[in-house]
């Protein structure tokens, strides 16, 4: 079993280094588009609050982050100090019904066990404000090479845990929790190449 928050403690140590890799300013700005002016912000594996927490937070949205490690969660409280943070695993963390008017999961809820993701889309679904959005990155076989996949890949020197279900039955547990596909689109990232989901309560 691949110990996740382990693995991510030790990525805090090579952070810095990172920083920037990932381009993610026109995913950030158009999801920005479709939001109000301000309002609550959750970021699921928000590990160090970058980009997606930090942004929103200098602009005065209430931002809450979770993430399993406390390596990163350092890191989130250096970064974006006004952040909330909690240390919990996202498919069992829980929240009040309309509490936040966006809800992010970038690179993270692919390490959660497809077989939870309904039940999670279900739960983020509650917790969204009525006309509020879910923006997040799904792995599939243009990034581990099969159409369902559950087992373990290499990134920067390190085995993770990655699962996901083919597209059709993505879009599918989207529509069953009540939430319709606003955009989906593959992007590539930093050399690597994942489906990109802004879905809307």
């Amino acid at each position: 079993m691949i110990d996740l928050a382990a693995v991510y403690d030790r990525f805090a140590d090579t952070y810095e280094a990172n920083r920037g890799r990932f381009d993610m300013a026109p995913v950030l700005a158009d999801f920005e588009a479709r939001l109000p002016a301000g309002g609550g912000l959750l970021d699921l594996g928000c590990g160090a609050g970058e980009p997606f927490a930090a942004h929103f937070a200098a602009r005065g949205w209430q931002v809450t982050g979770v993430d399993f490690s406390p390596r990163m969660l350092d890191l989130a409280a250096r970064y974006v100090p006004a952040m909330t943070r909690i240390r919990a695993d996202m498919s069992t963390v829980d929240f009040a019904p309309a509490s936040f008017d966006a809800v992010v999961a970038v690179y993270s809820l692919f390490h959660v066990p497809r077989a939870r993701h309904a039940a999670l889309f279900r739960r983020i679904r509650g917790w969204l404000r009525p006309g509020g959005h879910f923006l997040f990155t799904y792995a599939t076989r243009h990034y581990t090479g099969a159409e369902r996949f559950e087992g373990g890949k290499e990134f920067l020197g390190e085995t993770l845990f990655y699962s996901h279900l083919g597209p059709e039955e993505l879009t599918a547990a989207l529509a069953d929790a009540g939430l319709a596909v606003a955009d989906l689109a593959y992007r590539e990232i930093g050399g690597e190449t994942f489906l990109w989901v802004t879905a809307r309560a």
